[in-house]
């Protein structure tokens, strides 16, 4: 394993741990993800486990973007899982398609959301739907009948018909 390598891996790790919470990097990123570098600056881009996005490093804010298989990891693995916004059934079908979810669909949310923050939009059964930004806090998206909650960026619909 060449060092730069490792260096980048723990760099991934600890942003995850800080961005989603502790321990989240290691299950997010196995030994066996592969790091891809942006060709123009050099920094990390984008990390793959296989043929799978698992997330781009947004050179923005230097935080993660998850894609939805990212999202299902964290979802399967982590415990409690954080950032997680549960939107009752009827929204479900809209909300895979990409469509933004509104406070009124919201069955419940994790209190620590912020605005802003990369959130995973998961159905009453746990099932990951969308991932997307925070427009609300947790505790606004619980309260709130009237708004956007969470600017979906992928639906899971949208996911499969691209392979990922």
């Amino acid at each position: 394993m060449p060092e730069k390598w490792v260096d980048d891996l723990q760099k991934i790790r600890s942003i995850a741990d800080y961005q989603f919470g502790k321990g989240v990097g290691k299950q997010l990123f196995p030994d066996e993800v592969k790091i891809v570098l942006s060709k123009r600056t050099g920094r990390i881009r984008y990390i793959y486990l296989g043929e799978k996005r698992l997330a781009t490093l947004r050179p923005t804010n230097g935080l993660f973007s998850l894609s939805i298989t990212g999202a299902k990891r964290i979802m399967e693995n982590v415990k409690p899982p954080r950032l997680w916004v549960r939107v009752k059934e009827e929204a479900a079908p809209f909300i895979k398609k990409g469509r933004s979810v509104f406070a009124k669909h919201v069955s419940d949310a994790d209190e620590e959301i912020r605005p802003m923050e990369e959130v995973i939009v998961i159905s009453e059964e746990g099932e990951v739907l969308a991932v997307g930004k925070a427009v609300l806090t947790g505790e606004e998206m619980k309260a709130f009948k009237k708004g956007v909650a969470v600017k979906v960026r992928k639906g899971t619909a949208e996911e499969s018909q691209e392979g990922g």
